[in-house]
């Protein structure tokens, strides 16, 4: 009897003790997190390289998590339960968000230029369709998109002069340069899921990345902390005959990793000749050899095909905003476009204080484009490549240098045929050319680490840039001929000053210098017209700024004020034909403030509500042509054209312990002036939109998101991007109403 007793208590004991299971995730990718402190009541655990801990328990058991990189988070452990959490990443706060600028990688608290930094989590919180909205959300910066896929991007006013397509901005992807060498960027080539994060800096940064007033986007898609296999399937539906879905695999290697996905989209629009479609594909490998070495492989084919549905006039749209510009179906004004980008990059260390990078592309294009004026057939193949080197050494107990140098080298030859367009097929030839573009440029740069936390940074850079178009035929002359244009080399310095005040504020000071030439199609238009008259834009920026984390981190300022004199502005306008045109306008004065605050209301990780965050943006861009004179036309004094002077953004995010999120964004966007004379304005609007969300997994090897959202939600009536200076007034390319979207995406780890 007393064995039996012995026998039955052991049992009740083995009963009561029970496991307690939990997989801790990232809650914008993903990805489990592994070294997760897991401390309660008499013990500490970590989790494991799959993001699990196990514990024997015997009743309800409150444990903290803490990591370095993320919010801590209470949670109760239950004998028997299995359960996954997510904690959110702990780069609100600017000292910690870490960014790669003017080639320095630091946190943007200590970053000597205006900047700005998009995470994951930011860049998914709209509808997935497009990066317009995430873009928008940054002070400065302003992305359109005039017909599906068509996006221009304006950092400070820069896209003045782009009737389309993205031209005066730097943009590179995985460290490879990205822009064309003559300064125009295929974005629209990109699927959001080829993004991970975001780099801006906004303002001339020539000393380092050469031509561009705008600014440069650094497009990272890193994959190099996959521990372990993941399935992706995401399948995403929304107004008009949206869907997108995408597939995708990553897999761990031994000494590295690779990943593959593919990605579909398609839409009827909302207007008509507004269809598009979309494919991309994407194939990428990283190895992680000796001594902190590492090589990158990149290959990206897409597929893109979308309609030009054209501009309209004010009276076209009042009477049906959904009609297309007449003509425009008739002459199936579109563009396809087949591109492959393939690139490698190879960080290599060289000791104690040297290491190299170095990446380098191969790229081939189709282009096809039936417009309302003509038929224009092209196709492109282009190399090139960039490599640094860099030095950093301790100078002194407060004193440390940092010197890197090196240079960029880009070639592209383009065949382009203009036909006449009949019905939407190419008729009898007007002219054809062989487009030769090179573009070189050598850099240096030292930053200067100073007693008394100061910081100097000098950089200088020479650049290059040749047009050789080699006119093959010629209908309206009957000739064929040769045009050579040799920019002459351009000096483009820039020093800044940054000034540490404790652990969490910094004051900075800049003067940089900048130039933009003229792209291949604004010295080549489509009417077969070659201006080589056409001159670079040239200017210098003053700039001032501070940054700043308060409050225990939870809350974040970012000011920045900054006057840039642009000489020999080019402007646009159209001929009768409809052919957009250009030319050198004299001079602008643009004045500006950025201003970003961000502050988390609530940061309990032990509520159910866990994380209210709340961000704001404001940017005054107060531009005027300073000298502007156009035959019998003076535009002195104007306010910019294409520029709304004052734009602010609000959003909301708010996150709870059962795995619900809810994203609100208001935006507000002042009126617009359409033409240089300041005779026609978009008026201002206000946008809303909102994402709800649930993550869940239901075991360590599935993960289960299921969201919805909603666009425009005051049913505004705008343009989501304009057409400047058009002939006949056709100014506006006329935007959705409200509308919904939603989707699901489910992740197997292996």
């Amino acid at each position: 009897m007393r064995y039996l007793l012995v026998v039955i208590l052991c049992f009740g004991v083995i009963t009561v003790m029970a496991q307690a299971k939990i997989w801790v995730m990232d809650v914008s990718s993903g990805q489990p997190i592994s070294d997760v402190l897991i401390k309660g009541n008499g013990f500490i655990l970590t989790t494991d390289s799959n993001g699990m801990v196990l514990r024997d328990i015997t009743t309800k058991v409150k444990v903290y998590l803490s990591h370095v990189s993320y919010y801590p988070q209470y949670y109760h452990m239950v004998p028997e339960m299995a359960d996954t959490l997510y904690l959110t990443p702990n780069e609100l706060a600017l000292n910690e968000v870490v960014v790669h600028g003017f080639e320095m990688e630091k946190s943007l608290l200590e970053q000597p230029g205006a900047m700005a930094h998009l995470s994951g989590a930011q860049l998914m919180r709209f509808n997935e369709n497009s990066m317009v909205d995430a873009f928008n959300t940054v002070a400065g910066v302003r992305m359109e998109e005039r017909a599906p896929n068509s996006y221009r991007i304006s950092i400070r006013g820069s896209s003045l002069r782009a009737p389309f397509g993205v031209r005066n901005v730097k943009v590179y992807w995985n460290d490879i340069p990205y822009t064309s060498p003559d300064g125009t960027t295929g974005l629209n080539l990109l699927d959001l899921s080829n993004i991970s994060d975001v780099d801006i800096i906004k303002g001339p940064a020539g000393s380092i990345y050469g031509a561009g007033n705008g600014g440069v986007i650094r497009l990272n898609n890193d994959f190099s902390t996959f521990n372990k296999g993941m399935a992706t399937a995401e399948y995403m539906i929304g107004a008009f005959g949206l869907y997108k879905y995408r597939l995708a695999l990553q897999q761990p290697l031994k000494n590295g990793s690779l990943a593959a996905a593919y990605v579909k989209q398609k839409s009827d629009g909302f207007r008509n000749q507004s269809a598009s479609e979309r494919e991309v594909f994407q194939w990428s490998n990283r190895w992680d050899l000796d001594n902190d070495n590492s090589l990158t492989f990149n290959l990206l084919y897409t597929d893109l095909y979308y309609e030009l549905p054209g501009a309209l006039t004010a009276e076209q749209v009042e009477d049906d905003r959904t009609q297309a510009r007449p003509g425009s179906e008739e002459l199936n004004a579109s563009i396809r476009q087949k591109a492959l980008f393939s690139g490698m990059s190879y960080d290599y260390s060289l000791g104690k204080h040297w290491k190299t990078t170095t990446s380098g592309y191969i790229t081939t294009s189709d282009f096809d484009d039936p417009f309302n004026t003509d038929y224009k057939k092209e196709t492109q193949f282009g190399y090139g490549g960039r490599t640094s080197v860099s030095f950093e050494h301790t100078l002194g107990k407060h004193m440390n240098l940092n010197w890197v140098s090196g240079g960029e080298y880009q070639y592209s030859k383009t065949s382009a045929d203009n036909f006449g367009n009949v019905g939407g097929r190419p008729d009898t030839l007007r002219f054809s050319d062989d487009l030769f573009v090179k573009q070189y440029f050598l850099f240096t740069q030292a930053e200067i680490q100073l007693p008394y936390d100061l910081s100097l940074t000098v950089g200088i850079s020479q650049n290059y840039l040749n047009y050789d178009i080699n006119r093959k035929a010629d209908m309206a002359t009957g000739k064929a001929y040769d045009r050579e244009r040799n920019f002459e080399p351009v000096w483009v310095p820039r020093v800044a000053l940054l000034k540490k005040i404790g652990i969490n504020q910094a004051l900075r000071a800049t003067v940089s210098y900048g130039f933009s030439p003229p792209t291949i199609d604004e010295v080549r238009t489509n009417e077969g017209s070659i201006n080589l008259n056409l001159n670079a834009e040239k200017g210098t920026n003053y700039e001032i700024g501070y940054r700043g984390t308060w409050w225990n981190s939870r809350l974040n300022t970012d000011l920045t004020l900054f006057y840039f004199e642009l000489d020999e502005t080019i402007t646009t306008y159209t001929s009768p034909e409809g052919v957009t045109l250009f030319r050198n306008a004299g001079r602008t004065d643009q004045k500006g403030v950025e201003v970003s605050v961000g502050y988390d209301i609530i940061r309990k990780p032990e509520d159910i509500i866990n994380l209210v965050h709340l961000e704001h943006s404001y940017t005054g861009h107060f531009f005027k042509f300073k000298d502007y004179l156009q035959k019998e036309n003076d535009y002195s004094g104007n306010d910019l054209t294409g520029v709304a002077p004052n734009t602010c953004v609000n959003t909301l995010d708010v996150q709870t312990r059962m795995g619900v999120y809810l994203n609100v964004t208001h935006q507000f966007t002042d009126e617009i002036p359409l033409n240089d004379g300041n005779t026609v304005y978009q008026d201002s609007y206000h946008l809303l939109s909102g994402r709800l969300g649930w993550r869940k997994a239901f075991s360590n090897q599935w993960n289960f998101e299921i969201f919805t959202g909603i666009e425009n939600g005051l049913d505004q009536k705008y343009s989501r991007g304009n057409d400047l200076n058009p002939y006949g007034q056709r100014y506006y390319q006329p935007a959705l109403g409200i509308n919904g979207y939603g989707g699901v995406k489910l992740v197997f780890t292996y």
